[in-house]
């Protein structure tokens, strides 16, 4: 089952103008999927392969001789090479459209490379797990709470048969082997996982470094660093405060959500909807689901980055919102 993702007209809409385009996500967000079906004409190669990976990194003008355009080259960040290559074959035929359509898991790797070498060649789009709008649109019967326990992942709702919870298993112990090792040197992935952990139990909270690295038992700087890698590869979303004066949101802590709502239920053994009723998270879980979806809606309407979120004192307290730069939610 295809479930139309709200991003394929963008898609279709870059392939008419752009010589390249790049689609960045998280893993099992749909991207190679998404390319595929789009673009049924386009060769398809995939650097996950390590043969293919070696080539593209050590030999990227005999790659690109033998996989020329049109391309769709999946995992494009495992040979960072190629990137320079790619502008002169790019810029030999400039006025061809649609030529290379890159996909990546490592948003923050990728943006160094297209920075140095496809500066003004490409378009980058962000495609994030499956938005209630879009899970909705497929699959009108399911129940609200459903979705936000058994998250946006495309391939949950394509094969309903899944087991949610092997999924999740089986999606942490790749995004481990895989991404945590190519993205950061961590000495215990064992340790690691419990920072994922202790950002899951932080979602919809303000950010405190310190108390984080803490309560993990890592030193303050590799928390930086980890917390890098987690928004480097689409696993948790930073969220800026916003003032009227912007200078003071630079010293400010931002709010930490995790990029899908079940990931986040998996992390906090939240596995049926009864478990989110009487979970003390469930709050915080329905606040990340929301900014999910506000993100989702600007992201389509091309103002990334234009969330932030905002509080102000009331005789109860402390009360929180989101604001976008021309407008309040």
């Amino acid at each position: 089952m295809w479930i139309p993702r709200e991003v394929e007209p963008r898609l279709r809409r870059s392939a008419r103008t752009r010589p390249v385009i790049v689609l960045t996500g998280a893993r099992q967000t749909g991207k190679t999927s998404t390319f595929r079906r789009l673009f049924p004409n386009h060769e398809f190669v995939s650097l996950d392969l390590p043969t293919e990976a070696e080539q593209a990194e050590k030999e990227p003008n005999g790659f690109l001789h033998r996989h020329p355009p049109p391309v769709i080259i999946d995992e494009v960040q495992y040979a960072p090479g190629v990137f320079r290559y790619l502008k002169s074959a790019v810029d030999a035929s400039r006025t061809r459209y649609g030529q290379f359509l890159l996909t990546s898991s490592q948003k923050f790797t990728l943006m160094n490379s297209i920075s140095e070498s496809l500066a003004g060649r490409a378009d980058i789009v962000e495609l994030e797990t499956l938005s209630w709008a879009e899970i909705r649109a497929a699959l009108p019967q399911t129940v609200l709470e459903s979705a936000i326990v058994r998250g946006g992942f495309p391939e949950l709702y394509a094969n309903p048969d899944i087991d949610v919870v092997a999924f999740y298993n089986s999606y942490l112990a790749t995004y481990l082997e895989r991404d945590v090792r190519s993205l950061a040197n961590v000495g215990s992935l064992r340790d690691f996982e419990r920072f994922l952990r202790a950002c899951a139990l932080r979602s919809a909270n303000l950010l405190n470094k310190a108390d984080l690295a803490r309560d993990v038992g890592i030193a303050p700087s590799t928390a930086n660093h980890w917390l890098s890698t987690l928004e480097a590869s689409g696993q948790i979303m930073l969220l800026e405060p916003c003032f009227s004066n912007r200078t003071k949101s630079i010293v400010k802590s931002p709010k930490l959500y995790m990029g899908d709502t079940g990931l986040l239920c998996a992390l906090l053994n939240i596995r049926s909807q009864d478990a989110l009723r009487q979970s003390p998270a469930a709050g915080a879980v329905w606040e990340t689901f929301v900014f999910a979806q506000l993100r989702a809606r600007e992201r389509r309407a091309g103002r990334g980055g234009s969330l932030f979120f905002w509080r102000d004192r009331t005789r109860g307290g402390l009360r929180g919102g989101y604001r976008r730069e021309t407008g309040t939610f």
